[in-house]
């Protein structure tokens, strides 16, 4: 063969040798970890890990740490495509291992979109394992306590506890703790005002959890509510004699603005009469201003003599001299004539 062949050929070995000694180097002791832990990770998968900066470490420990746990259904691809959607593929094979010891139905495609939902899915499996207590109100809301009124109009205050556990078919797309929170303080206020006196709720605490959890407050949330438990009553203030209170003062306001109004439209028309009063004493001014002129007629025409009119200015000072008996506190009243007596 001619030399430039050997030549080639050397060439092309050494390249081959030098590409094999850097992937030895580099994927060497990850392949070795997964053959020992007998976790099949091919040369390939390794390459091509790299090649799509998937972190290679982190695949192949995660995917012994579930072929130790018996979970040999998951494959490398799997990991690997889990990793690339930005998932987190520890939190998601040790969500699948406690679900696996817990006995409890949970596989990898639906552990993965929990994860990938945001939802820390480690937690959801612990809390369907080991339900956990949820203080219902939130008191980092900025309430301690949910109020309530009777029938009697008494305001109790109330703290609960409700004990859940996560239902893992419902977690994607399921409502949280503040969803339960809320329905479960809804349905706390509901049964109080349900009750006929605070009494029967003071005596019976029970009575409110019964009606609480009949109602299936758990639907179409992440958790399964598994008791509602009353851990304080508080007697409050008497919301019903306060309604009342301010019912009347209320009332009370309305009658005097009525009377108010009755009082000046009463004052109005007294005004009015005054009025009419004045206007009818001025036509009575001015017929009495005519008497002086017809006895002048009077005597011009022969129709009243001097006798005559002595008569009537004697009966005149009579009649003034009456009123003035009768009414001491007016004065004299001006005659016909012009003049007083």
């Amino acid at each position: 063969m001619p030399q430039w062949v050997w030549l080639v050929f050397g060439v092309l070995a050494l390249l081959f040798a030098f590409f094999a000694f850097i992937v030895i180097v580099n994927f060497g002791r990850l392949w070795i970890t997964a053959l020992s832990a007998r976790a099949s990770v091919s040369w390939s998968e390794l390459i091509g890990m790299f090649l799509r900066r998937v972190n290679g470490s982190v695949i192949v420990h995660t995917k012994i740490q579930a072929w130790k746990a018996g979970l040999t259904d998951i494959t490398t691809t799997d990991l690997e495509n889990h990793y690339l959607a930005s998932g987190r593929v520890p939190d998601v094979v040790q969500a699948l291992i406690s679900a696996q010891r817990a006995k409890m139905t949970l596989d990898f495609r639906t552990a993965c979109a929990i994860d990938l939902a945001g939802r820390k899915i480690v937690d959801a499996v612990q809390t369907s394992v080991n339900p956990k207590v949820i203080d219902c109100p939130d008191p980092s809301a900025g309430r301690t306590t949910i109020d309530a009124v009777s029938q009697d109009g008494i305001q109790l205050k109330v703290r609960a506890r409700v004990t859940v556990r996560t239902n893992i078919q419902r977690l994607v797309g399921g409502a949280t703790e503040e969803t339960v929170v809320a329905r479960v303080g809804e349905g706390i206020v509901s049964a109080i005002g349900s009750a006929d006196t605070h009494k029967d709720v003071l005596e019976n605490p029970d009575s409110i959890s019964r009606a609480v959890l009949e109602k299936g407050l758990d639907a179409g949330t992440a958790y399964e509510i598994l008791s509602i438990d009353i851990a304080d009553i508080d007697v409050g203030t008497n919301i019903g004699a306060r309604l009342q209170a301010d019912q009347a003062e209320a009332d009370k306001k309305r009658f005097q603005a009525e009377a108010e109004k009755r009082r000046a439209l009463a004052i109005a028309q007294e005004q009015e009469n005054i009025a009419k009063v004045a206007e009818n004493r001025a036509l009575v001014v001015l017929a009495e201003a005519e008497v002086p002129k017809a006895i002048a007629e009077a005597f011009r025409s022969g129709n009243l003599g001097i006798m005559d009119y002595y008569r009537l200015r004697n009966i005149q000072a009579d009649t003034n001299m009456r009123d003035s008996i009768g009414n001491p506190d007016e004065g004299p009243t001006p005659s016909p004539g012009g003049s007083t007596t």
